[in-house]
This record gives C-alpha cells, structure tokens and sequence, in this order.
C-alpha cells in the first residue's frame, strides 16, 4: 500500500499481550523487535540512544518532547545507537541549539533504528509499570500492511531478556588503552560489558591507565597486565547469564585485585560473592532515581538503567556465600527498597547499580570514582608497607 507524501507514514507498536497503539513513523521504516521499556528522563535523548545497555529494547521515553536540541558528535556515549526502537510522543520538527550537528531524525535514519510516534507514551508506560516489561515490535513501512495475528505472532516469536547473554554483542573486539590524565597512580583494567565514554574518561581523569579490554578475556589474561584495580563496566542482558564474568571475577578477587563495578558489575559481583540476581518487573531507568547512602545517610539522584537486581538482605551485614568474608548493602533504592550498592568488609571491592558518571544526569554520584582512586591508592600502599 502507498500513501501520499505529504502524509505522515502510519506505524504501530505492539506488545505481547495483544495491545496495539496506531501512530506514524519515525526514523527508519520497517520492523523492529525487543524488550519495550520506559526510560523518565527529560534530557539526555542521545546518551540513551548510544547506551549500549539499551541493546536488545525498545526504548520509550516519557517526556513529550524529544529531537528538540538536535544531535552532536560530542555527547554520543558509544559509536552507534544501541536500541532497538524508539517510542516518542512528539518528535522536533526543527531541531533548535548552537551545538546541534544534525537532527536526531537523521542519526535514527542513518542507524537504522524504526522509531514510532505521534501515540499516548503515558498510556504505555502505565500499561507497562502494571504488567511489566514485555516483548514488543514496531511495524511500518512494508511490515505495516502484516495481518495483526501475523505481527503478533512475531511478537511473541522474539527474544525474551530473561536468561539473554548480550556481552558479546556490545563490547570492543580489540583491546585499547587511555593514558592517565594528570599523576599515573597505576593501572585499571577495563572489562567492557558495554561500557561508555564518560566512564573511561573519568577513570583515566582520576590518574587510572586504562585499558579497555574484550568481554571474552580470561583472567590470566587479566593478571597479566599486573593492573592495579579491575573494573566492570554496565551492561545489557542477564546477569544470570554470566557465569564466565563471574568466575573471572572471582579469580581476580582472590589474587587481591581491588575492584569497582557499575550496573552489570555490580549484578556480577552480587553474584561472584554467591548471591542470586532476579528481573525486576520493569526496571529503573531514567536520571532521577532516588538511593539512599546508609553510610552518611545521604540520599542521591540518580542515573539508572537497569531490569535485574541483586537479592539479598538491605540491613546487616551477610557472609559471602564463595568464601570472601562479610559483605554489607551500601545503598538502596528509596522507590522499592532495591539493592543498589555493595560494600565488601574484608575484600578491596565495591559497586553500585547505578550510573555515577550521569552523562546526562546528576553528579550527585561522582564521588565515587574518587572513593575507588582512594581504595587503589590505599591498597598499593598498604602492600608496599608489607614489602618492607
């Protein structure tokens, strides 16, 4: 079927349950499948977009009004957009800042990235925070025309995120390196799980080397570089699914290497201290998500991008089920009482599931790439002290 050209492409997004939303297309024509999933902030558009742990999901955003500020090259957290599909209620028509390049039409077009909207994004987002994250597809173009059974049936056909391993689907195939910036305090070594710029730039701002390595490397191949810390960057997919990174994990843990995980790595060092992890019935996205810190007492806005969690107790301290000593939760969520920090008592290892680089969001967790420097910085002199 064809339609006038001055008239707005027609499009649909469908989820598993049978829903359908009519609207009109938007960046690229065709069809497109994931895990539908809502991300509440009312910036930072293109951060999503480039976020490698948005692979596999279709991305929808609950502000009204996205495109308006344009795209750049600057605050692009990958090389590519990373999702599926992108949900919208009203797209820009003219993008309108003094550092726009482009119009995010154009980055989703160029990408490849079926887009959809013009449709009640509120409504969605209800439907899904009472049901829960849910396959989904976004037909238009040729796919438009599929018989409702028939995209339905694909719907249904497609990947669940449950048990999905995507690693190897985001991370770099070569190693690479940053120099440190300012006082060389050591070296970090860099799993990339789907890592993003800003976390490589503020890691090498606190003097860290780092190298950026491959999610398929061994942890010989780790111990090798004789880094002074280990790094776990976020990532998409299930934790559950991991079980190499956990026992890479665990085998770096016992030569003594301090440790840091955001997102992902803080699901797999949940994991690597023999904690089980669970999905969450539509996750945490967005840049206002509140933690508390028990430590001070302090609560932070945060970014996050998560659908699983660690389970395991938010008061006391509990014992590593794999031999590492004590462990406390170091900060949770003040929505619904999730993990969202990890401290180890007799181990140099921490983590969070939260995003403290925010690029865009709060700083509010910024801190913590100081607190990681000052753990490595500790740890090498502790060990210099018992050289002597």
């Amino acid at each position: 079927m064809s339609y006038p050209t001055n008239t707005p492409a027609p499009a649909v997004l469908v989820l598993e349950d049978g829903s359908r939303y009519v609207g009109r297309a938007y960046g690229s024509r065709g069809q497109t499948l994931g895990e539908i999933v809502f991300a509440t902030g009312m910036t930072g558009y293109q951060e999503t977009l480039t976020d490698p742990s948005y692979a596999g999901q279709i991305v929808l955003m609950t502000a009204p009004h996205i495109g308006n500020t344009g795209a750049n090259d600057e605050d692009m957290e990958s090389s590519r957009i990373w999702v599926s599909g992108f949900v919208v209620r009203e797209p820009a028509r003219t993008p309108s800042n003094f550092r726009s390049q482009r119009s995010l039409d154009t980055d989703l077009e160029s990408n490849g990235v079926v887009g959809i909207s013009g449709i009640d994004t509120r409504a969605i987002t209800r439907h899904i925070r009472s049901l829960g994250a849910m396959r989904s597809g976004i037909f238009s173009g040729e796919s438009y025309d599929i018989s409702e059974g028939e995209q339905l049936e694909l719907v249904r056909g497609g990947a669940s995120m449950r048990g999905r391993n995507l690693s190897d689907e985001v991370s770099t195939v070569e190693p690479y390196s940053l120099p440190a910036q300012g006082e060389r305090i050591g070296s970090v070594a860099v799993l990339d799980l789907g890592v993003k710029t800003s976390t490589l730039t503020y890691l090498a701002e606190r003097g860290f080397e780092v190298f950026v390595l491959p999610q398929s490397v061994t942890a010989e191949h780790v111990l090798s570089l004789n880094p002074s810390a280990l790094f776990f960057s976020n990532g998409p997919g299930d934790p559950a699914a991991s079980d190499a990174h956990v026992t890479l994990l665990q085998e770096v843990l016992r030569a003594g290497v301090p440790y840091f995980g955001i997102c992902f790595g803080n699901q797999l060092l949940g994991r690597a201290l023999g904690f089980s992890t669970y999905k969450l019935p539509f996750g945490h996205r967005g840049i206002n998500q509140p933690v508390l810190d028990k430590a001070t007492g302090r609560v932070e806005i945060t970014s996050q991008n998560h659908g699983f969690a660690v389970d395991m107790p938010i008061e006391g301290i509990s014992e590593s089920r794999t031999g590492f000593g004590r462990v406390e939760v170091s900060h949770y969520s003040l929505n619904d009482q999730v993990v969202e920090g990890i401290r180890c008592l007799d181990i140099p290892a921490f983590s969070v599931q939260y995003h403290p680089e925010s690029a865009a969001g709060p700083h509010d967790a910024n801190y913590l790439f100081d607190r990681f420097r000052d753990v490595v910085v500790a740890h090498a002199a502790a060990g210099a002290g018992d050289a002597k």
